[in-house]
């Protein structure tokens, strides 16, 4: 995990009317998140991801990323990994902010918002706790897998 001092200085560099709502969503992350993640200050966001010494093969030697949580100009972002090619929790996230009233601002797998009161935070619950790191391992994995053969196949097509 990150040392307390990195986060604390994090969240000191938040304008104060933001902190709050980043801290809301942060703690809903932080309560579901399966052991074995590490939280980092990584590209000035907060960042859940798995430990290059437990998964060294990633495909740019970096971390892989699992959440991600992030403050722009004008908006708050919140990157759900698992939800970037999986259209059954896409969906899942999709159904449950339609459900709780939610207008979802998403690109592939970041959702833009304001307050947490934008966000359906029980979904994003479920979402975080989908995949211990074991199994987002695997996933990344056989993403890769695929990925390559696709590459191959087009070059033999060429």
């Amino acid at each position: 995990m990150a040392s307390s001092t990195n986060i604390t200085a994090f969240l000191d560099t938040l304008p104060a009317q933001r902190r709050p709502e980043f801290e809301r969503v942060w703690d809903v992350v932080r309560r579901h998140i399966p052991a074995g993640y590490e939280e980092v200050v990584s590209k000035n966001m907060l960042v859940f991801q798995v430990p290059l010494e437990r998964y060294p093969d990633t495909y740019n030697g970096q971390p892989l990323w699992y959440v991600a949580l992030a403050s722009a100009k004008s908006y708050l972002s919140l990157h759900l990994m698992p939800v970037y090619g999986d259209a059954g929790l896409a969906k899942q996230l999709a159904d449950g902010f339609r459900a709780a009233g939610k207008k979802l601002d998403m690109g592939k797998a970041c959702i833009h918002f304001k307050s947490a009161d934008d966000l359906d935070l029980d979904v994003i619950g479920r979402i975080v706790s989908k995949f211990a790191p074991e199994r987002w391992i695997e996933i990344a994995k056989a993403a890769r897998r695929q990925s390559s053969e696709r590459r191959k196949s087009r070059r033999r097509g060429q």
